[in-house]
């Protein structure tokens, strides 16, 4: 079963930037479809950033601009570049497939708290 963990969160001042990791226990480019999705308590999990297993990037509105997603098969690993962070960012940021069907147990999240 796909495994993932999440890495790379913080605390961060608005406008600063951080770059999150995703170790997956597969390869995936090229094969699945990949996701950010972040969390807020008593909310339900938004997708914020996409990359089709094609390369073709998606962002969530309040995200794009500032978010960039990337993938390096070489490590299996997925990045979350975040810049110009604003306190609605605050979240525990997770990765996993970006199809529901092929979506494996989320990790253990990466926390982001933006606050000055």
């Amino acid at each position: 079963q796909v495994q993932f963990v999440e890495s790379g969160g913080g605390v961060v001042q608005p406008g600063g930037s951080l770059r999150l990791s995703c170790a997956v226990s597969i390869s995936f480019r090229g094969i699945y479809d990949m996701g950010w999705y972040r969390q807020v308590p008593g909310k339900q999990r938004e997708l914020v950033a996409s990359i089709s297993r094609g390369g073709i990037t998606d962002y969530a509105g309040s995200v794009k601009g500032r978010f960039t997603i990337s993938g390096d098969n070489a490590e299996n690993t997925l990045y979350l570049q975040m810049n110009s962070l604003q306190p609605g960012g605050t979240a525990v940021y997770y990765c996993n497939m970006g199809q529901l069907i092929e979506r494996g147990p989320w990790g253990p999240g990466a926390q982001v708290n933006v606050s000055s």
